[in-house]
């Protein structure tokens, strides 16, 4: 019988009853497939290239089982050598398949021309941020048209709990899925940083938006809205305001129109789909 898994929900600890689906996932094992998988999480959360023996010490497994693990993910385009360590680092293939799922590649489509429209009126870039396993990741952005901005590249990854994107994207979940994203959060993140951010997001769902200061750039101030699909956040738009002599629009017009365009394209996604 599958073990109880406890649920945190505002520094509480529930236990709730394993369901059928994950009583079938551990009678059903694939050993090498777990491998290859435990290969690409490992290097998901590392910031610098690692050597097999690294990989081995981390995973707790022999070089005998990794060696082929690992040869073979290089060989499918998972995994790049660095050529100055020998060290391994993911590439960008598993992003750019995830990006062609059906859901995700409408949403940006949509998004596109109507972010294009949005940085050309306020003069400032533009980016949009979707969930992935306690992660916000950028999967489109758009430059000011200003000869001076900040912007941040696609891929780019960071917690929930340290990103304004996040705090949008859970404020605008229902509280089962608040519960699993919660779940999906590395285990160093403290109870006081959780207790923040619920905090965050229940003021993002009273104001209907989130502006703060970056939590990275002291000049930037994140203005971030959602985009909705049905009664949930699919997207967050954010816009990194940078002040600087050429501003024409004030944070207040750069909310207004962030809101607008959220709206504009959360009008043309499909209700009944919420993968994405």
């Amino acid at each position: 019988m599958a073990a109880k898994k406890t649920v945190a929900r505002r520094g509480q600890i529930q236990t709730a009853e394993p369901d059928e689906s994950e009583e079938k996932t551990s009678r059903y094992r694939a050993p090498a497939l777990e491998k290859g998988l435990d290969v690409i999480e490992l290097l998901v959360t590392e910031t610098r290239p690692l050597t097999m023996s690294e990989i081995c010490s981390r995973l707790r497994r022999s070089q005998g089982e990794m060696f082929r693990m690992v040869q073979v993910l290089q060989g499918r385009g998972f995994l790049m050598q660095d050529s100055a360590t020998d060290g391994y680092y993911l590439t960008d293939l598993l992003f750019t398949l995830g990006m062609r799922q059906p859901p995700t590649q409408g949403l940006v489509e949509i998004a596109i021309p109507k972010m294009r429209a949005l940085a050309n009126e306020i003069g400032q870039s533009c980016h949009l941020a979707l969930y992935a396993r306690g992660e916000i990741v950028i999967v489109a952005r758009m430059e000011s048209s200003e000869q001076i901005g900040f912007s941040v590249r696609v891929g780019y990854r960071r917690s929930i709990a340290q990103a304004v994107s996040g705090t949008v994207l859970f404020g605008f979940q229902p509280p089962d899925v608040q519960a699993i994203w919660l779940r999906a959060l590395p285990s160093s993140v403290t109870k006081g940083e959780v207790d923040d951010l619920f905090a965050r997001a229940d003021a993002a769902r009273k104001d209907g938006f989130v502006r703060a200061g970056s939590y990275f750039v002291p000049a930037v101030t994140d203005i971030s809205v959602p985009v909705m699909r049905g009664d949930r956040a699919a997207a967050a738009l954010t816009v990194p305001f940078l002040q600087h002599a050429n501003v024409t629009k004030s944070m207040s017009d750069v909310t207004n129109l962030s809101l607008q365009t959220a709206k504009d394209i959360s009008a043309q996604l499909v209700d009944g789909d919420s993968r994405a």
